[in-house]
This record gives structure tokens, sequence and C-alpha cells, in this order.
């Protein structure tokens, strides 16, 4: 699989577009196409199904220049974050955000329940206390912005304390995806995705990835997805690639509703706080009168739909401490917002009239 040109010299919405296709040959396909395949005819480079497919490798390909790294895929992102995750040694310590992903935060107490590893976690907004907290750490992993508290990480302070410590630096980059952050460029060791957000983009792919520009590390990577085989479908493989060819288009107009949904949002007297990073299109709101007005604002809307995921072309929200796992540092009557692709008019006018039915 190759293209005419080097994607290290294109832009990224370029990238987006060409990296991972096929050679450029009279009547070739544009796309890699979908190979079903679990057995390969034995002497070649892949040898069986756990190891390799081309429709991998095709999506590998992309979202790898897209981040500027090596890329392996995984059946989801916690397969994804289970495996960075494994690289931490018995009783070695994990420094991690304490408003990172629920289900990362689950992953990591269930490991520290079981003797595997020890965890710190850190308030964001109190950098000192995070470089701090990176003494004696084996990993340090961030999200940046955090999901659902939107808590921007200074990424380069952060990575000289962990590799003062001789810790890997992982970043989850799914909020804010390689079209707007590159912590790979910032000095991150391993940048993390769910790419069953933004990446795919059209909610119908469950996936993960991890990027790396260590050979060393990501061989090792490699060699535990093999044997414990967390690897994508094929089909699966091919939708995220075809999601990943507009990605840069989605989340601009996705950006630019939320920028506009954030300005109008300040100023409703039903809203108690907005946060928003500044970029990206996840949102996060407090609404003044609490989890009741939440919880009825996320049930009455026409256009907005009620969903735990996020990063599809469909606008969704959801009150996040209707999980009991969620960190009570997170407000009661905090709705997380993924802003979508449709109309900007007609999302505000599906929200301010829930809204102003909650006053």
């Amino acid at each position: 699989m190759a293209n005419d040109h080097d994607a290290a010299s294109y832009r990224p919405t370029t990238v987006a577009v060409t990296a991972g296709r096929p050679a450029s040959e009279p009547d070739a396909p544009f796309s890699v196409p979908v190979t079903f395949a679990s057995t390969y005819v034995a002497g070649g480079d892949v040898e069986y199904g756990r190891y390799g497919n081309p429709t991998w490798t095709a999506f590998e390909e992309a979202l790898g220049a897209l981040e500027g790294g090596q890329c392996l895929t995984f059946a989801s992102g916690l397969a994804a974050a289970a495996t960075v995750l494994d690289l931490v040694g018995t009783d070695q310590v994990v420094v991690a955000a304490r408003h990172s992903y629920n289900g990362t935060i689950m992953q990591m107490a269930d490991l520290e329940a079981r003797g595997r590893l020890r965890t710190r976690l850190v308030d964001l907004n109190d950098a000192d206390a995070v470089l701090a907290a990176c003494e004696g750490a084996a990993l340090v992993w961030l999200e940046s912005p955090t999901n659902p508290a939107l808590e921007v990480a200074d990424i380069p302070a952060i990575r000289e304390a962990a590799h003062a410590a001789g810790a890997y630096l992982v970043v989850d980059n799914t909020f804010a995806t390689p079209v707007l952050q590159r912590p790979l460029e910032m000095g991150a060791d391993l940048v993390v995705h769910s790419a069953t957000k933004y990446i795919s983009g059209h909610s119908d792919v469950l996936m993960g990835a991890v990027l790396t520009r260590d050979e060393e590390l990501f061989k090792v990577l490699k060699g535990r997805r093999d044997m414990i085989g967390a690897v994508p479908g094929p089909m699966e493989s091919y939708l995220a690639l075809r999601g990943l060819r507009t990605l840069h288009l989605r989340v601009e107009r996705a950006q630019a509703n939320a920028q506009e949904l954030v300005r109008r949002l300040g100023e409703h007297p039903a809203v108690g706080e907005v946060r928003y990073p500044g970029f990206g299109a996840i949102i996060s709101i407090v609404l003044a009168q609490g989890a009741l007005a939440a919880d009825l604002l996320t049930h009455k809307t026409s256009l907005w739909v009620h969903a735990t995921s996020l990063g599809g072309v469909e606008s969704t929200f959801e009150r996040r401490r209707r999980w009991k796992s969620e960190p009570a540092t997170i407000p009661d009557g905090l709705v997380r917002m993924s802003v979508g692709i449709e109309d900007v008019e007609d999302l505000w006018d599906d929200l301010a009239r829930c809204l102003d039915s909650l006053q």
C-alpha cells in the first residue's frame, strides 16, 4: 500500500484524505477493500488473522500519518487502554487525571484492587500537585481536555516531569483529535484514541487505537495485542477509515457550532455554568437547578439525542452523574454535550425551548 507522494509533505487535512490508499495504478480501487480472512497461506508476513489484516493496515497508516507515529488498532478504546496499562509493572505507580474517562479510571481501580498497580489521581487544575505526583511514577495518563470536566493539561510541562521520573507519558486524544492537537509532537510517548468517537464519526463503529514514535514500544504493544487478541474486525476498520476521510470537515463544523452554542448558553438563566476549553466540539454545562433540571433537559429535546457516546455527526448529551461510578467531584447537574454537524440554529432552537421550560 502506498501513495505517489510522501504524506509528511502534506497538511493534516490532505493527509486525512490521501493516507492509507492503494497505489495509484490503472483500474486499482481508490480505497483498500475489506478483507474478510482469518486464515492466510503460510510463508508471508501475516500468517494468521489475529496478527494482521490489509484493511487494518490501511487505517493504521492513515491515522498514524495524521498523529505522526506508528498506529495499532484495537477492538475498542478500552482494549487499547488496557494494553497500555499492561506496560506498568506490579506495584508500580500510575498518575492520572481524576476526571479521566470513567472506563479508564475503572480499569485502573480494578488493577489496583488486585494488587497490580497503584494509582495517584490528580487535579489537573493544580499544576504543582500534578508535577509532584509524577515522582516515582511508571506511567502518567492524561486526557486533554478531560472527560467530562473539560480541563486542559500542560502537556509539555508534565512531559518533563514524567520523563524526569522515567515514566511514560500517555495522552488520550479522543476529544481533541489530531486535527486540533498532536501530543506526540509535544513529547508524549503514547497517544490513545477511542476511534469509536470522532475518528470514525458516524456512531456505527467500536474501535480503539494506540500510537507511538518509539519502535521498541510499538513492538511490545503489538506483541501484547497479538497475544491477547483484542483486534478490530475488518468491517470496523473499513468504516473507521471511511469516516477518517472527513474528520477535518466534521471537526471544523462541529467546533464552529459548539463555539456559537457556548456563547448563547452562557447567556441563558437556566445554565449556571458553561465549561468549554476554547476548542473542540464538547461542551459541559451545569444546570442552575441541579440534577432534576439536567435530567429533564436530556429527555425533553427532539433533535438532541440522549446517549452516552459522543463524537458522531449527531448531537448527543447526557447527565454524567447518572452513572454511579462517575466521580463525586462532577456536579450532579452537569450535562456533557457532544455537538454535531447539524444547523446550529436548529440545535439552539431545540435547546432553548427546553431550557426556557426549566425556569
